[in-house]
């Protein structure tokens, strides 16, 4: 793994200029109440660069004309709070293991940041996010500035990683790819489970659970984001968390989640009925969004952008509510006044990584950039019809559907990495009324 991650600084520091440097660290642990944090998850960048899991560490690349030097700070051994909190990597472990040139203490990063970026043309760190770590540059520009007596050099520049190690992450490498696909193969068959499982008289909270025992039980550490379990009027609400209620008979159940394997997520959404059967309505409204969603995928190609998936999505989506008469009028018209985001508000995609929405840049220049082989990104398109919406059939009030996959952009054109899991009514139909027994086994 050391090579890994070694491999990936050195592809950084080729896209670097002479004399630039990046700064990137680890965001702080938080408190849930009293002495307990929340669970720690790594910065991805930190993840993305070293691999190094642990809090407190914040990692420097900078790279001269005839040299190039990885540099890791890292929380220092201590037996005493090692038999509390766990094994430490310390900085031995920084330079043997994960094969940095020098690792230092993390306490010692306010004294030696300075003489780290002294000099560079450009430091590369993302401000603005987090207060602690912006003071930490700015600590280091001003005593670069003002220590020319100890043989500082002022930074002339600092700079957003947006345009190099952010595109560098979007692009994803072979290793990348098979990663996402296991995660994938892992939340597909959580998914499946919980398609069986649900039933009216269990509530959304039992089908979460179910969700986070399989992606544990298959080697995630648990879902990459907060799933979404939102049955009859909650699956209207886009990031429904809440997932407290009761399922009932003749409603629909829309699931948004995705397990995170090796630091890489999945990001599935499927809505199906509790019942076993779509109502007319359910149906109908379900084909209108289907149908959208599979030319969006099957236009997804080298050079397309999600600017135009995305305008393809709501033309097919505005025609699908005039159908069901949730609109009037023409398409043109009820995409020219915008009235169609009544019922469909968001973008259609977004990039996946090791963020559930992943880094890099979606515009270039003014214009929505082209897709390239080795994007992986999100279809989604959906229908969100209020309980209290009024002028429209009553029958489709309350409903709301999403159908999400996760796509990896090929050569060729595309390859769907969400596939085991059933969207087809019919498929539906049949897995939700499935045998659900020995599903733990």
């Amino acid at each position: 793994m050391q090579e890994f991650y070694r491999n990936r600084r050195k592809r950084l520091f080729e896209l670097m200029d002479d004399g630039a440097s990046l700064v990137v660290s680890s965001p702080t642990e938080k408190y849930r109440n009293a002495d307990t944090t929340y669970p720690y998850r790594q910065s991805s960048d930190v993840l993305y660069l070293s691999g190094c899991p642990e809090p407190e560490t914040t990692l420097v690349l900078k790279k001269d004309k005839d040299s190039m030097r990885s540099i890791l700070f890292v929380r220092p051994k201590n037996k005493e709070r090692e038999i509390w909190d766990g094994r430490r990597l310390g900085v031995e472990g920084a330079v043997n293991q994960l094969g940095f040139d020098e690792a230092y203490p993390s306490h010692e990063l306010g004294k030696r940041l300075a003489e780290c970026l002294s000099g560079s043309s450009t430091v590369y760190a993302q401000l603005g996010e987090d207060s602690g770590f912006d003071k930490k540059i700015l600590s280091a520009l001003k005593n670069c500035r003002q220590g020319k007596r100890k043989g500082l050099e002022p930074i002339k520049n600092i700079s957003d990683p947006l345009f190099n190690l952010h595109e560098m992450r979007l692009i994803k490498s072979k290793d990348e790819i098979e990663l996402l696909k296991k995660a994938a193969t892992i939340s597909s068959r959580a998914h499946v489970l919980a398609m069986q499982h649900a039933k009216a008289g269990v509530h959304e909270y039992e089908i979460s659970a179910l969700l986070d025992f399989e992606f544990t039980k298959q080697g995630c550490v648990g879902p990459g984001y907060q799933s979404i379990v939102g049955s009859g009027q909650n699956a209207t609400i886009l990031h429904y968390i809440e997932n407290t209620s009761e399922l009932k008979e003749g409603e629909l159940l829309l699931i948004d989640a995705g397990g995170e394997y090796k630091n890489y997520t999945a990001d599935i959404t499927r809505t199906f009925p509790v019942s076993g059967t779509f109502s007319p309505a359910q149906k109908a409204a379900y084909q209108v969004v289907l149908r959208a969603q599979k030319e969006a995928i099957a236009s997804v190609k080298p050079g397309m952008t999600l600017d135009s998936v995305h305008e393809q999505v709501v033309k097919s989506l505005t025609g699908g509510m005039i159908e069901l008469g949730l609109l009037q009028g023409s398409v043109d018209e009820r995409i020219a006044d915008k009235s169609f985001r009544r019922f469909y508000m968001h973008k259609t995609s977004h990039w996946l990584g090791m963020d559930v929405h992943d880094v890099g840049l979606y515009h270039e220049k003014g214009s929505s950039r082209p897709l390239q082989a080795g994007m992986v990104i999100t279809i989604e398109p959906g229908l969100y019809i209020s309980e209290d919406e009024e002028g429209i059939p009553p029958e489709y009030k309350g409903i709301g559907i999403r159908i999400e996959d996760d796509i990896l952009v090929t050569e060729q054109g595309f390859e769907v990495l969400t596939h085991e899991v059933p969207k087809e009514i019919n498929e539906i139909e049949k897995l939700c009324r499935s045998d659900c027994n020995n599903l733990l086994s």
